[in-house]
């Protein structure tokens, strides 16, 4: 069961809502109960949200893969969504979805719909990230506020040791292994394009400050099980302040159910 379950909607669920306006588009609040260290609120969120919305308009179960470009930062308030279904076909339907507010583009999302499970082939070279059981971990958080920086009380993290930045020294090494969670809610595949973007940027092991995102995409793999899911989280290039980070998320039963690969700017 996730961490302090509550009753009622959760915050993911009432945050990434949407609802027909009279003009053709979807309206919709850009909360501020998910943003990060720039203040703005997280990517992830913003395309889970222009996801949500698109999923509206097409009849298939699940997003398969979804693609992220981020135009300019959006703040919390009021904001529209339009939708388009640009291809309907016998096992997938694609479509795409712009996130606006004041008149301006802020998310500009692609993503191909359809279904999981079908008995096709499988294969599976990658590994499970080697972690211990999450009772055994560290919170990395724990004692540590970090004002305006809401998405921290929606998500908890568990690691067997804090990451050298954290500690005041970087490893040098833009890696991360650890386990992830929602908190008071299990995690599905609408949360998944949120979640491949909830940890911080890896190249914070590099002595960088952070980076924003330009471009996300995510592949989902499958449905998640209840419980924590450990997380893999890489950068193999910086070049130029731009740098790309591959996550890896697997759930409880040790299943990958998502992946995903972002192009992001140094701040």
């Amino acid at each position: 069961m996730a961490a302090g379950r509550q009753d009622g909607p959760h915050p993911f669920d009432v945050d990434t809502a949407s609802h027909p306006g009279g003009d053709g588009r979807r309206g919709a609040t850009v909360s501020d109960r998910w943003t990060v260290l720039t203040g703005h609120p997280n990517g992830g969120y913003l395309l889970a949200l222009a996801v949500r919305a698109l999923h509206e308009d097409i009849a298939r179960p699940l997003p398969l893969v979804v693609s992220g470009f981020f135009l300019r930062p959006a703040n919390p308030g009021r904001a529209s969504l339009s939708t388009e279904v640009v291809r309907d076909g016998r096992r997938t339907a694609t479509g795409q979805a712009r996130l606006v507010q004041d008149g301006k583009e802020i998310v500009r999302a692609t993503a191909t719909f359809g279904d999981l499970g079908d008995g096709g082939p499988t294969h599976t070279v990658n590994t499970v990230p080697d972690l211990p059981p999450p009772e055994e971990c560290t919170d990395p958080m724990a004692g540590i506020e970090l004002p305006g920086v809401s998405m921290l009380d929606q998500i908890e993290y568990r690691t067997p040791r804090l990451p050298g930045w954290m500690r005041g020294a970087p490893s040098g090494r833009p890696e991360w292994e650890f386990w992830m969670r929602m908190v008071g809610r299990e995690a599905d595949v609408a949360a998944l394009p949120m979640l491949v973007d909830a940890g911080p940027p890896v190249v914070m092991e590099l002595g960088e400050k952070g980076s924003s995102t330009v471009e996300l995409t995510v592949h989902v793999r499958g449905r998640p099980a209840p419980g924590w899911l450990a997380c893999r989280a890489a950068t193999r290039h910086v070049s130029d302040g731009y740098h790309e980070e591959d996550f890896d998320v697997f759930d409880s039963t040790g299943t990958l159910v998502a992946q995903s690969r972002q192009l992001a700017i140094l701040t």
